[in-house]
């Protein structure tokens, strides 16, 4: 029995139920929620992570994320640089893209706490734009912000491909809760972003790339071939980017 295998896949197994229960998705229909201060970086409660999405049929969180360098992202942009169009355009599917998290609370669920709620480019936008504006300004201040209403429409329902996530920021101001001692507890019982998505290092990140490049049931690809391997193993990824929404919208 390999104990080291055991310890490494219940690790996996606890990773993956601790950001279960601390992610927040949106249901079908309307919602009220409220963004809260971010305890871990009082100034931006924004949190901006990069992911590679569909090596090996996994997500990846990229270091690039916190400035460390990334294998993955390297390689991706030496694709670009190739002059192959193929080349360029897995390199697109290939490189890191971004999702944005923020702690919030659920109105109507305050005592299951903070969590974190992840959204796309739009939603981001939208959250700064109002945020910007001086008749607005810190909609996450624990005394005088506004909540949010967030409406979310299944593809089914939209006609679309994929679903879609609209807000609404509610013009009254209104405190996180009344109670002091429960406010208190909001702001500070928050975990750090990374305990739900742990970055891999360099090495580990080398090796989920070449197993992407050269997968175990194949015996004509080896590392040298890369680039190669990359243009042939196109559809493994394809659409890669509209899969990634896909699977945060849910």
């Amino acid at each position: 029995m390999d104990i080291s295998s055991i310890r490494k896949r219940l690790n996996q197994l606890q990773t993956t139920n601790n950001r279960t229960s601390n992610l927040w998705k949106p249901q079908p229909g309307k919602q009220i929620i409220r963004v809260l201060p971010y305890k871990h970086n009082k100034d931006n409660p924004f949190i901006e992570l990069f992911f590679h999405f569909g090596l090996n049929n996994k997500t990846y969180l990229s270091p690039i994320s916190f400035g460390r360098p990334d294998p993955i992202e390297e390689f991706a942009q030496k694709l670009k640089t190739s002059g192959n169009r193929e080349e360029y355009q897995m390199a697109r599917k290939l490189e890191a893209k971004m999702r944005t998290f923020a702690p919030v609370i659920v109105r109507g669920e305050e005592t299951q706490g903070v969590k974190f709620w992840g959204f796309g480019k739009t939603v981001y936008q939208e959250l700064l734009s109002v945020i910007a504006d001086p008749d607005y300004g810190d909609i996450t201040d624990a005394i005088n912000g506004r909540d949010v209403s967030v409406e979310f429409i299944t593809a089914e329902e939209s006609g679309a491909s994929f679903p879609k996530t609209s807000i609404r920021v509610k013009p009254n101001q209104s405190p996180i809760v009344e109670d002091k001692a429960q406010l208190e507890n909001l702001l500070e019982n928050q975990k750090d972003i990374t305990e739900l998505y742990q970055e891999k290092t360099y090495e580990e990140l080398t090796e989920v790339l070449n197993e992407w490049l050269n997968p175990s049931d194949s015996t004509e690809e080896t590392k040298e071939e890369a680039p190669a391997s990359v243009v042939q193993s196109s559809t493994k990824v394809e659409d890669a980017s509209a899969a990634f929404d896909e699977l945060f919208s849910k």
